[in-house]
């Protein structure tokens, strides 16, 4: 185990807790990598207006939590996007090891896994997700563009996530199971300020139902017991958001952290779990209010608690001060940090400061990457064309090579000196997708991001398969199926992994049903919806291999 590989403390999780602990330690000059699956910011990053953080009277949950991102790299902490896949906690030194193999080792954790959007679990709820049910508003509510929708949930969430859905739907009814809201009353008082809502207390839904798309629901009256049929007053198909809470994701540590019945890690005042350093923090806890809040308050508390573990062990194993990462981005981090193209007013597509950093990272390629648009002459291949033409003459590793024809939809092709790398562009990577891009170029380019020989092997036996992609450049979720598909592609030349933003393909949309993204669409033919971890995407390509 080299050194780039052993921290100080190793983070699971790069929502506020997480990046909250990564301030607190870094700023204490210890050595901190911040390990997050999906995007850093967590939850938080898709609620558009946060009022309630003490001294910032407004914000994005994803400007709050960038700025924490960057506070922390600012102290020397290091942030690499990768899933936890197995812990080992009970020893003095930790190791976390990534789905894709890679190993870590730390004298501390802390778990700040936090939680996963819950399913309620009625008839109809699993048959039609993707397909009218949907669990993020900011995600999927433009597919309900001019259509009802029901949202279900009598909390905070629920509130906020309806009024986000009248800039899309017709009509928006709330399904409170119980007689009132459960959170605060200057809410509940804002939905009256939307014509289009609709509230029922004391309301569920049992099923709902319909041929591809959901034309019907079963809705139950709790006071009475009566049941009764919910339908569009169009007499076209709606939606169901679901906003119940959230299950904590504990299944990396359980059976050896102490949990509650619900599934919550149990923590003592100073955060710790019932193992020597290890420390938990944010809604996977035990608390009674789950807010921004509270989780900075937790990340603080573990992050000073774990301190003064962290330097006993550094006596007790005789090792010295850990060296923090110095590089703009980190070497543990290397093409994996997370990037975001220019979202300000200027016409271009990507800001000089972005620029700087993908210098940095292509710094990294083993070979030299050549980017093509493969151009029919449609809107698609005039913005393409525009957006190669601004990566021209950003590092001499990353070459932007003549346009060719094409009779299909126009595309942007990853090549390297080898051909073709198997990564398709059909849409501008912007918003969340640059990072895929980004990382699609590194994996293509050499050395990649590690992956185990096992899953290396399976991926390898493959065969021919195009794996498409349907992703909305505002998704928090469609990054990891973009990077997932391109990173087979990128060790197998029999896999093709396509990228689409959904909203310049409606004849996708229509073809196949998608009201929910991500949606992976294998070979034209099957649909799978939400997210997908490295592992089960290979797992699903099997299916079609065997």
């Amino acid at each position: 185990m080299g050194k780039d590989n052993m921290y100080d403390v190793i983070i699971i999780g790069g929502g506020p807790a997480g990046l909250s602990a990564a301030i607190y330690l870094a700023r204490a000059k210890y050595k901190v990598l911040v390990m997050e699956q999906n995007q850093l910011g967590g939850q938080i990053t898709i609620t558009s207006e946060v009022v309630n953080y003490p001294g910032v009277f407004r914000t994005s949950g994803k400007q709050l939590t960038e700025q924490m991102r960057l506070q922390g790299k600012a102290f020397g902490a290091e942030y690499l996007i990768a899933r936890a896949e197995k812990v080992e906690l009970a020893e003095d030194v930790k190791t976390v090891i990534t789905d894709t193999g890679r190993e870590f080792k730390a004298l501390g954790i802390v778990l700040a896994l936090g939680a996963s959007p819950r399913k309620l679990g009625f008839d109809g709820e699993k048959e039609f997700q993707g397909r009218g049910v949907a669990y993020c508003a900011t995600c999927d509510g433009e597919f309900f563009t001019g259509r009802e929708v029901l949202v279900v949930g009598g909390g905070f969430a629920a509130a906020e996530e309806a009024m986000f859905l009248t800039k899309y739907a017709t009509k928006v009814t709330i399904i409170v199971r119980k007689g009132e809201f459960s959170c605060a009353q200057s809410v509940v008082d804002k939905l009256a300020e939307y014509p289009s809502i609709e509230i029922r207390y004391n309301t569920e839904v049992v099923e709902a139902g319909g041929q591809g798309v959901i034309t019907h629901a079963t809705l139950k009256n709790n006071l009475t017991g009566e049941t009764y049929r919910y339908e569009a007053e169009d007499g076209g198909n709606f939606g169901i958001f679901v906003f119940v809470g959230y299950a904590p994701a504990t299944d990396l540590v359980a059976g050896q952290v102490e949990l509650s019945k619900q599934g919550y890690i149990i923590t003592d005042v100073n955060q710790k779990t019932n193992l020597d350093g290890v420390y938990a923090a944010g809604d996977v806890c035990i608390k009674n209010l789950r807010q921004v809040v509270t989780a900075v308050s937790d990340g603080a508390t573990a992050a000073t608690s774990l301190e003064k573990h962290v330097s006993a062990m550094h006596e007790k194993l005789g090792i010295g001060p850990m060296q923090q990462a110095k590089d703009d981005i980190p070497a543990a981090a290397a093409a994996e940090e997370p990037a975001a193209a220019s979202s300000g007013s200027s016409d271009a597509f990507i800001s000089e400061d972005i620029k700087t950093q993908l210098k940095a990272i292509i710094n990294r390629f083993s070979r030299k990457v050549t980017l093509v648009v493969m151009n029919s002459g449609d809107n698609a291949g005039r913005e393409l064309s525009g957006f190669a033409e601004e990566l021209k003459g950003v590092h001499e590793m990353l070459e932007i090579g003549p346009e060719e024809s094409t009779e299909g939809a126009s595309y942007l092709d990853i090549r390297t000196e080898d051909g073709p790398a198997g990564i398709r562009y059909y849409s501008i990577p912007g918003g969340h997708e640059f990072n895929s891009f980004v990382i699609g170029m590194y994996n293509a380019a050499g050395p990649g991001q590690p992956i185990g020989d096992s899953l290396k092997g399976r991926i390898q036996a493959l065969g021919t398969h195009t794996l498409s992609v349907m992703a909305t450049l505002s998704c928090t979720n469609c990054p990891d199926v973009v990077m997932g598909t391109q990173r087979i592609a990128a060790l197998n030349p029999n896999i093709t992994a396509e990228m689409y933003d959904l909203s310049k393909f409606p004849e996708i949309k229509n073809k196949y049903n998608i009201m929910a993204v991500p949606c992976l669409i294998v070979d034209g033919q099957d649909t799978y919806f939400g997210k997908q971890t490295l592992e089960g995407l290979v797992e699903i390509a099997e299916k079609y291999s065997s």
